[in-house]
């Protein structure tokens, strides 16, 4: 039964960010789990981030550019990791970095088991 109260805006919001969360991929990579994150779920995960960008779910300066699209799904995929990783020096256009890549790759790994982040950058310089 209604009590005729208005419902604060932090009330009337909570629900609503609860939605985003779930629908933004961030469910998964940061629990903790008995078994790493694989190739495959990463693959899936990217994928549905990759859509939400093409639904414009992440603004249109994720889809200026191949290499935005990139950075956002990177992002999207996991915000610890893109900013352990991209944070201070993001993709930039023509760039492959394959270094990053793994270290982006490894952090995910060690997230999803819940060990500490220590040690993931850098981990590939050779």
């Amino acid at each position: 039964m209604a009590s005729g109260r208005p419902i604060s805006p932090a009330a009337a919001f909570a629900p609503l960010l609860v939605v985003v969360l779930l629908c933004s991929g961030l469910w998964g990579v940061s629990a903790k789990s008995p078994s790493p994150i694989t190739d495959a779920e990463i693959r899936e995960k990217k994928n549905a981030c990759y859509a939400d960008i093409e639904s414009g779910l992440w603004g249109w300066q994720c889809r200026s550019s191949t290499v935005s699209k990139e950075n956002c799904a990177l992002r999207c995929l996991s915000p610890t990791c893109y900013e352990l990783v991209y944070g201070s020096d993001p993709l930039e256009e023509g760039e492959i970095d394959y270094i990053r890549g793994q270290e982006y790759k490894y952090c995910m790994h060690k997230l999803s088991i819940g060990e500490s982040l220590d040690g993931v950058k850098g981990s590939f310089n050779y």
